[in-house]
């Protein structure tokens, strides 16, 4: 079996993201074939994002699920900005800029 991974580089609120995707994860096609993606934060390393605390993410899904998107980045991207719309991700935001004197 022939693998096939994807590698992209995107920017989100001034984090350097690598999107890692394997849409035939299994070796199968179909409507129930099982994609593999992974977003890391290459910069700053590790940091954190609205789906992790750790800055490295891991997700089998359906193929189909990212193509509807339009694709890897579309996909991480829309990820991205929904996670991002909640609560505990904004109050982390707004911790991490906030210098602390203890």
């Amino acid at each position: 079996m022939t693998r096939s991974r994807q590698t992209h580089t995107i920017t989100w609120q001034g984090r350097t993201i690598e999107v890692r995707y394997e849409p035939r994860w299994l070796g199968s096609d179909g409507p129930f074939n099982t994609a593999h993606l992974e977003l890391e934060v290459i910069e700053p390393a590790r940091s954190p994002l609205p789906v992790t605390e750790t800055g490295y993410r891991s997700c089998f899904l359906k193929a189909q699920l990212v193509e509807e998107m339009g694709g890897p980045v579309a996909f991480a991207l829309s990820w991205l900005d929904q996670s991002a719309k909640t609560q505990s991700w904004k109050d982390s935001e707004h911790a991490s800029r906030q210098m602390s004197l203890f």
